[in-house]
């Protein structure tokens, strides 16, 4: 498999995914769209924290995050998600694109317990942009993060929680390095949705474990 170079060649790699075909309300599940996670691991490649690295997706969906990582030459990528159908087709994107040294598991998170070192987390878990979701979703995926020791952590919440989640992440031991910040497109996929799409401001928190 040969490494991608540009980022904008990963951008386009990444619009390949296709969409959860039925995204289930319970979990929350949006496809991050590719400009946003080309972007993200682009940045995250220029960190240092892609090649050469062992790289986890927590609550991947469709895998892209582990994708792209495997694309920019992760030593080796991983997808975990409890959605069986997410995984089945992360592992059809995986076979089409031709992805070395990617896999992916079915299970909750909370059970997940990898037999190597972990380098990097990605994670884009439920962060509440429904207004009946259960509130602290991403909590969760940052306490697991923390379990996992890695080395670097890069966590998607609602940017409208930021002074709350700056304090959490400091209180958790957790230096914050860099925040970006994101328009996150939430399409009508699901009945109560009540327009085409709507823009949620999310901010991806970039944070060493000290």
């Amino acid at each position: 498999m040969k490494k991608i170079t540009r980022k904008k060649h990963l951008e386009m790699k990444l619009q390949s995914i296709p969409n959860h075909p039925k995204p289930k309300v319970g979990l929350e599940q949006y496809t991050t769209p590719a400009t946003i996670a080309s972007d993200l691991v682009w940045n995250a490649f220029s960190l240092g924290d892609i090649e050469n690295r062992n790289i986890v997706d927590l609550g991947c969906g469709t895998g892209v995050f582990a994708i792209a990582s495997a694309l920019m030459g992760s030593a080796s990528s991983i997808g975990v998600d409890v959605d069986g159908d997410s995984i089945s087709l992360a592992f059809d994107v995986k076979d089409k694109l031709n992805v070395d040294n990617t896999d992916f598991i079915v299970s909750d998170i909370c059970e997940f317990n990898p037999a190597f070192d972990v380098d990097t987390v990605f994670q884009n878990p439920p962060f509440g942009s429904q207004k009946k979701a259960d509130s602290g979703q991403d909590l969760k995926f940052v306490d697991k993060a923390i379990d996992l020791n890695p080395e670097v952590l890069y966590s998607f919440h609602m940017a409208s929680t930021q002074d709350f989640l700056i304090g959490y992440y400091e209180d958790n031991n957790l230096e914050i390095s860099h925040i970006f910040r994101y328009n996150f497109p939430i399409p009508k996929i699901y009945d109560f949705h009540t327009k085409e799409k709507r823009n949620v401001d999310v901010i991806v928190i970039r944070a060493i474990l000290k």
